[in-house]
């Protein structure tokens, strides 16, 4: 069950404003910086599979090698109201705006903020496909590979290791939940995206676990909505869909929101057409994993599990401007569970924060308990303890975005 789309917010209407001493926005500058080897390392990679993937012509080739390589060497240049993709989208006065400070001042795209740059990028690169208009309009670039994904033989053993798992007598109630919630976050590191530069998952070390924070909220409340701010498709969304069914059938959730993408993003985010496709999948398969993919079918056609894709999503704000309807569905919720690393960027703030920086602070603006499931992959981090933060600097220079972590954060019981 799908809701309408959600009006977009302008950049400068905010009732929760970022602190007044945050800390410097990040850009992808400075060369020596991992936001400055997304556009450098991870675009090029990413046009070449966009362009393979599917047979476009040479209109296509053509505006994906100037969008390619408008990014890599030219100044960042707004969308034209002329174009005849832009006219389909309809989003023109909408990035006017949210580009107001940008474009027209000689700006390089590494100049800029690089969440504003990164959402920008992708909105370009949906029109260089004819996303909008013409024959390629409403086909996913991202589709083969998110599909690809899905029918993997890794997402067939993760279904008999659920349904191994759910047969076992060797795992207390308190053990299970706790697999199902690590599981849904380990998951995040099925990330297309990510996987461009990172190769194949590989083992995480949990920087911060609250775990049992999180069950004993939900435990100590009646059950009512949890929402679900889902982040990629395919091999990560299927371990957050058995999350939710866990949490119905045991009876911490009456009901459920997943948010999704209005359209493609990021590579692997997800929309309503990859849940419903992750939703057949997992109804399909065997055993216990199958047993939970018909529940949750059955839970989306009686309206206890509801789809919803906001533009807002796609938008490229912080969740400072959120839209007021989804804060009121934070504020009314049990908890929302945020996946991901590009909504937890979003969550406190794409900024260079102190690693020790409180995320119970920082998601204070929120008026709902929050729980970030949040493998690192790039330069933002907080919430850490200073030994901690000491020990992983002497590791490695690269912890805070190497994909080889995650945290497991909770905050808001006394807000929920």
């Amino acid at each position: 069950m799908s809701q309408a789309a959600e009006p977009l917010r302008r950049p400068d209407v905010s009732d929760r404003p970022e602190p007044p001493d945050a800390a410097a926005v990040i850009t992808a500058a400075d060369p020596a910086e991992f936001a400055y080897t997304v556009f450098h390392d991870r675009h090029p990679k990413l046009f070449a599979r966009v362009r393979d993937a599917l047979p476009y012509g040479p209109a296509q080739l053509d505006a994906l090698h100037r969008l390619e390589q408008e990014t890599l060497t030219g100044l960042l240049e707004p969308l034209d109201p002329g174009d005849p993709q832009v006219a389909a989208a309809g989003d023109y006065a909408e990035w006017a705006a949210w580009g107001a400070p940008y474009f027209g001042s000689e700006r390089r795209w590494t100049d800029v903020p690089f969440l504003w740059s990164e959402s920008y990028f992708y909105r370009r690169l949906l029109s260089a496909t004819g996303y909008f208009a013409g024959p390629w309009c409403g086909v996913d670039p991202f589709g083969p590979m998110k599909a690809a994904s899905l029918a993997g033989d890794s997402v067939d053993r993760e279904f008999a290791n659920y349904s191994a798992a759910s047969a076992s007598d060797e795992l207390s109630p308190a053990e299970r939940d706790s697999l199902l919630l690590h599981s849904a976050l380990f998951g995040n590191q099925a990330d297309l995206g990510f996987q461009l530069i990172a190769g194949a998952p590989v083992g995480l070390q949990l920087l911060v676990d609250d775990n049992a924070e999180i069950w004993a909220h939900l435990d100590g409340r009646e059950p009512g909505t949890v929402n679900l701010i889902a982040d990629n498709a395919a091999e990560e969304l299927l371990p957050d869909l058995l999350l939710l069914d866990h949490l119905l059938t045991t009876g911490r959730a009456a009901n459920a929101t997943v948010y999704l993408k209005p359209r493609p993003y990021y590579v692997s985010d997800a929309m309503t057409q990859d849940a419903a496709s992750a939703l057949r999948r997992l109804a399909a398969a065997p055993d216990a994993a199958g047993e939970a993919g018909r529940r949750l079918w059955q839970y989306c056609s009686e309206g206890r599990v509801v789809f919803s894709a906001p533009d807002f999503f796609c938008a490229p704000l912080s969740f400072h401007s959120l839209p007021q309807r989804i804060v009121d569905s934070i504020g009314a919720a049990t908890l929302t569970l945020v996946k991901g690393d590009l909504n937890y960027r979003r969550l406190v703030g794409d900024r260079l924060w102190s690693p020790t920086t409180s995320f119970a602070e920082l998601t204070a603006y929120l008026p709902g308990p929050v729980a970030a499931l949040r493998t690192c992959k790039s330069d933002v981090a907080v919430g850490l303890t200073k030994d901690k933060v000491a020990a992983l600097d002497t590791e490695s220079s690269d912890w805070r975005y190497s994909g080889k972590h995650a945290v497991l954060q909770f905050s808001g019981s006394e807000r929920g």
